[in-house]
């Protein structure tokens, strides 16, 4: 009989992540503004015997933050002093949480560009996202700023598998919908990071 955990180590391990997005050519969004972009990254660390697993955070309470008390994903708005969005989601995951990812991580490559939506409305801004990934034999220290109010390793297999997988009732245009989410561990993980989450592991799922 297969081990179900030798198993998921096996489909959702790094390298396998690596090669699904060697041969993905991310999609831009139309009609982007240039100007207009946040960054968000993806950070997998490799756990031996179990499979990688994910940095998922969650946001601060704060009235101006249309994602306020969100789980999400390490990442903030593109601003003049990075280079690209790639630097703005390095840039980003160092104020946050404390990770030189220039230094620690490894780039495994890019999704689609998301168009950024909150409260059921589109802000006109492009959400680039990045997948990293670290080496099991790097030691990893958080340092939250002020943005985070705790920060969590969530099993790629958990978010891959049924287990998790939920619905979560958000009001609409007046009325209320059902949104897909996971729930673990007491966290709602929907919205924008539930999406790119979701796109990753269809892209590690589908066929060679």
């Amino acid at each position: 009989m297969t081990d179900p955990r030798q198993d998921a180590e096996s489909r959702y391990a790094i390298g396998r992540i690596a090669e699904r997005l060697s041969r993905h050519a991310p999609r831009p969004r139309d009609g982007a503004e240039p100007d207009r972009f946040a960054s968000v990254a993806i950070i997998l660390r490799e756990v031996i015997g179990a499979g990688p697993e994910v940095l998922v955070i969650r946001r601060s309470e704060h009235p101006t933050d249309p994602w306020s008390g969100h789980m999400a994903l390490p990442g903030g708005r593109k601003d003049p002093r990075d280079a690209s969005t790639r630097h703005a989601a390095e840039r980003e995951v160092m104020e946050e949480v404390g990770l030189d990812l220039a230094a620690t991580g490894h780039l495994l490559g890019r999704l689609d560009d998301v168009a950024a939506v909150a409260r059921g409305q589109r802000l006109g801004l492009t959400i680039a996202p990045f997948v990293y990934a670290i080496a099991a034999d790097r030691a990893v220290a958080l340092t939250l700023n002020h943005e985070v109010q705790e920060a969590l390793w969530v099993p790629f297999s958990d978010l891959a598998g049924p287990d998790h997988r939920s619905t979560r009732t958000y009001p609409m245009g007046g009325g209320q919908v059902e949104l897909p989410c996971w729930r673990w561990n007491d966290r709602v993980i929907w919205g924008l990071t539930y999406n790119m989450l979701s796109t990753l592991i269809q892209l590690v799922e589908s066929e060679p």
